[in-house]
């Protein structure tokens, strides 16, 4: 089966301008992979992290985690999908901003009829990830009030869906007043903008003082001290992403001051490391999509080739809803 597909590939890390568009071989799949023909590639702010060298990889390669598209081969020990069918991934290795690649078979799930190569694209990996956020890291339940950093984000526009579907109610945060509205379109039951509200004092009010159970919080360093005074005593904070930066030099005695609060910092691969569960997590987000609990937003479309002012537009909080690539 060898042949060359267009790819996009890093040699060293940097910018938006390391980012190029080369010739890769494509060999046969192996025993245990799946050759996927892309169709939609979706983009996050993970892809900026493994770009820049805020999470290093051994170069050069490729970046992206979530497609869709049509399977053309399948190694010999791959029996769940087929020739001809019509999947998903959300965690694969890196590698996806490629018009196709082999990918490991247990990463790979089937597509429902129901829901576009574009959608899911764009909801895999957001998608799984609000999924083991509510379901998995925390046990969100009807008549919660949580709080969600940037709600009208990528991420937090789905779990504001998600979790306004099971009776709980969303405090978002955002940095504008287009953005609050988005939020609150996506079922936000309140939100603070925390450019020019005090996000604590807020809240306050809108507890009643008892504050929340938890916090979700992918913004990183601009927002951790904000979110641990937010909770309640024995409350979880969930940093889950470093949109802002990271933490560091984290004073655990905080934590004890502020309650005896729990730090947890998840990532989607801890929660889906087979076959079995990354096919339940992903049969749990389209049950959600085919209800029509979750609309998949997808706020922006940039050619693969483009790549570059996705990252661009992605990294000065230009964008809305999610983004993926298309290709020709």
């Amino acid at each position: 089966m060898g042949t060359e597909v267009n790819a996009i590939r890093i040699e060293k890390n940097g910018g938006p301008e390391v980012l190029k568009w080369v010739s890769v071989p494509l060999s046969a799949p192996a025993d245990n992979e799946v050759c996927i023909r892309h169709k939609a590639i979706g983009l996050n702010f993970i892809d900026i992290y493994f770009r820049d060298g805020l999470y290093p990889s051994p170069l050069p390669h490729g970046l992206g985690f979530e497609a869709a598209g049509i399977v053309e081969a399948v190694g010999k020990d791959v029996h769940h999908v087929k020739v001809g069918d019509r999947v998903a991934y959300g965690q694969g290795p890196l590698g996806a901003y490629a018009e196709a690649r082999n990918i490991p078979a247990d990463r790979v799930v089937r597509l429902p009829e129901g829901i576009s190569f574009e959608e899911g694209a764009a909801i895999m990996l957001k998608g799984l990830t609000v999924q083991y956020l509510l379901r998995q890291v925390y046990d969100v339940k009807k008549g919660d009030t949580i709080l969600f950093h940037a709600a009208a984000g990528g991420v937090g526009s789905l779990a504001c869906q998600w979790a306004n579907a099971m009776g709980v109610r969303v405090i978002g945060t955002a940095s504008s007043a287009e953005k609050m509205q988005m939020a609150k379109d996506n079922g936000a039951w309140a939100t603070i903008n925390y450019s020019t509200e005090d996000v604590v004092q807020r809240v306050r009010e809108l507890t009643d003082g008892a504050m929340v159970p938890v916090v979700y919080d992918g913004v990183g360093k601009a927002t951790w001290e904000t979110s641990l005074k937010c909770l309640r005593p024995r409350g979880l904070m969930v940093s889950f992403g470093n949109a802002s930066g990271a933490v560091t030099g984290v004073n655990l005695g905080v934590l004890a001051q502020h309650g005896s609060l729990y730090v947890t910092r998840p990532i989607l691969a801890s929660f889906v490391p087979t076959l079995e569960t990354m096919q339940a997590a992903a049969d749990d987000l389209f049950a959600q999509i085919l209800a029509g609990n979750i609309k998949v937003d997808i706020g922006q479309r940039f050619p693969l080739r483009d790549v570059a002012k996705a990252h661009e537009a992605l990294a000065s909080r230009k964008t809305v809803g999610s983004t993926i690539l298309t290709l020709d």
